[in-house]
């Protein structure tokens, strides 16, 4: 069974992103990137599903800049066989992502896609469902654990009333929620390896795909910054304060 596992490079999760100067967007010049934490997420799982003998192939897939390679050889460093990048300059939207990994996936017929929820920088939450839409296949979002066998995949999930559990018909595409794993320590070895894996690289234009935005982003802010807590001396003056003040009571 071959696994599509598409791949994001966002800004490190542990940097403090800044807005620009103009409010046209965030500042990501001399920033450190990385692979999207949720997709690394999904990479791990893939592999863990290709240990139990479950998968045989894992292609990992991204659309972006040239520097996306970088973020597919860590995930062919994590365990995927090879991969495969939509080279662009245009601002990829979730919609247009997904038309993309739609056609990617209609090349390579893989019987599942892995992917994260969702992606750090814009937060969407889209793509995975709008790929399940186009390509007409079962969906499974936020999974915490995934089980695979006999053309089917067993997926819990967290819901706000405990957990869910269900049973998909192959081919899928599967979300991965934080609990679903914890991603393997890189080597160096695997870092070595990974640099002679097939890394195949294509345009929209040779998918046939149109990635135009169709939305504009008018304003990026950074949140106002909070007020300073005060301290009261006694109960009276905070119910006070909350009542007359804040006026939440």
């Amino acid at each position: 069974m071959k696994v599509l596992v598409p791949v994001k490079r966002v800004v490190d999760y542990n940097v403090k992103v800044r807005v620009k100067s103009d409010g046209t967007g965030v500042d990501i010049a001399n920033v450190k990137m990385s692979m999207n934490p949720f997709d690394e997420i999904a990479v791990e799982e893939a592999v863990r599903l290709k240990e139990k003998g479950v998968v045989t192939e894992i292609v990992a897939v991204s659309a972006g800049v040239a520097q996306c390679q970088e973020t597919l050889r860590t995930a062919m460093a994590i365990g995927a066989d090879r991969a495969i990048l939509i080279e662009t300059a245009e601002e990829l939207q979730p919609l247009a992502v997904a038309k993309l990994l739609k056609a990617v996936a209609d090349k390579e017929q893989p019987q599942l896609v892995i992917m994260g929820k969702q992606a750090i920088d814009d937060d969407a939450n889209q793509t995975g469902q709008m790929l399940a839409a186009l390509a007409g296949w079962s969906q499974a979002t936020f999974a915490s654990e995934v089980t695979v066998a006999d053309g089917k995949a067993t997926v819990k999930r967290e819901i706000d009333g405990g957990l869910e559990t269900l049973n998909v018909q192959l081919p899928a595409v599967i979300t991965t929620d934080l609990r679903l794993n914890e991603p393997r320590y890189v080597t160096l070895p695997n870092i070595m390896k990974a640099k002679k894996k097939q890394l195949d690289t294509m345009t929209p234009a040779d998918l046939g795909v149109d990635v135009a935005p169709r939305l504009k982003t008018l304003k990026v802010a950074e949140p106002p910054v909070r007020g300073a807590g005060i301290k009261v001396p006694d109960v009276a003056t905070l119910v006070d304060k909350l009542k007359n003040e804040a006026k939440v009571i």
